[in-house]
């Protein structure tokens, strides 16, 4: 048994308890989480910390496989050229994938992460996922806008899924760039007859040429299509935002979650509520600054009903995989959002995504949901001196 006192802790599903007392067994199991001592427990010695104590984070968003790429990308040239980037870095030893995606598994560890949503194009990752301290969920990812392959880019997604399996894995479409109205339709006609889960993880509006494409077939990724040999000759302008365009080919009976978002707007979030999706949201901002040097409007997503995560990314798109980072960045961006807010963000909504929140997300007697301490903070606001530090 272990106890731990803190400033404050932060339960997520109850209100923060001031000197909050957080009891724990040795496989680190919630015994309980009030202010006073469990009964029973006055002879085991309390550890007293300064800052809140937390559940674990869940990372909704990643792509392990591209850790490899961290600082080979340049900054702010925009999504068009990353993705050419990260195309022209793929092919390299396996060796260098495998050690560096260990690095990023152990760093994610220690930087408090207990679950991660993450993005596979290859099996370059199973057998760390399969020996990690930390849940993963695989997405395997299609892409494929060329609509005579769609057949051959789904069996082959079915395929990489089943060397994930028994992983915890799903299949999923990329983007709405990069997947054709033929493949989006195979991928819903198997969430819609599948009766297992099946989670869907989608970038969304990285960038304003994405919206621009699919208005007008203008912009940007015209010059990326052609650079990749691709025909889209046979694409015809959608007089509407790409993820308008996309939602009516999404399944309504698994989760999505929503990527990015760096340029949804007001009229998009409202076109949703039209449909039956079971929407999320992923916000992966140092990612945001990263490529496009901008941030999704975040203040629209506030109080519209929906579940809202964050993620890291990959690090080709960014400096280290913390949530901690991620939630400093949108405070110095969004000051009004509260450390209890970004806190939910960080666990439970993810946890409830993932479809692990019975376990993780809360503390909760009877959960392992993992114990960060979040220290150097000034009045519950995040400081350059505030760090996480993994407890259990």
């Amino acid at each position: 048994m272990k106890i731990f006192r803190a400033d404050y802790v932060f339960p997520i599903n109850a209100d923060p308890i001031k000197g909050g007392i957080v009891t724990i067994d040795d496989f680190g199991k919630i015994i309980s989480v009030s202010d006073q001592l469990p009964p029973g427990a006055h002879d085991v010695p309390v550890e007293v910390l300064r800052g809140i104590i937390c559940p674990g984070f869940v990372n909704t968003h990643c792509h392990v496989e591209l850790s490899h790429l961290k600082g080979k990308i340049p900054e702010k040239g925009g999504l068009i050229e990353f993705i050419k980037n990260i195309q022209q870095f793929r092919n390299v030893d396996l060796k260098e994938v495998e050690a560096a995606a260990i690095k990023a598994d152990h760093d994610m560890y220690e930087n408090g992460i207990v679950a991660v949503g993450d993005i596979s194009n290859t099996n370059a990752t199973i057998a760390i996922k399969g020996n990690s301290k930390l849940y993963y969920h695989t997405f395997v990812e299609t892409f494929g806008f060329t609509p005579e392959r769609s057949e051959e880019v789904f069996n082959n997604a079915l395929s990489l899924m089943d060397e994930f399996k028994p992983q915890s894995c799903s299949i999923t479409p990329h983007a709405p760039y990069s997947v054709s109205k033929e493949l989006f339709r195979l991928i819903k006609k198997y969430c819609d007859s599948n009766p297992n889960k099946n989670l869907i993880s989608i970038h969304n509006q990285e960038c304003e040429d994405e919206n621009k494409f699919y208005r007008y077939k203008l912009g940007s990724f015209n010059n990326l299509y052609e650079h990749f040999g691709i025909d889209i000759s046979y694409f015809k302008p959608q007089a509407r935002n790409s993820l308008q365009s996309v939602i009516p080919l999404l399944t309504a009976k698994q989760d999505i979650l929503m990527v990015h978002n760096t340029c949804t707007n007001l009229k998009d979030i409202y076109f949703i509520k039209r449909f039956d999706r079971r929407i999320h949201w992923c916000f992966c901002p140092n990612a945001n600054l990263f490529i496009e040097g901008t941030l999704p409007k975040v203040d629209l997503f506030l109080d519209q009903g929906f579940n809202i995560t964050l993620g890291t990314d990959s690090l080709a798109s960014n400096n280290k995989l913390c949530i901690l980072s991620e939630m400093r960045t949108l405070q110095a961006k969004f000051p009004a959002l509260s450390m209890e807010r970004m806190l939910k963000w960080a666990t439970i909504n993810g946890a409830t995504y993932l479809g692990i929140n019975k376990d993780k997300g809360t503390l909760e007697p009877g959960k392992t949901p993992g114990l960060n301490l979040i220290s150097g903070l000034d009045d519950l606001k995040i400081t350059p001196d505030t760090k996480v530090t993994r407890l259990i």
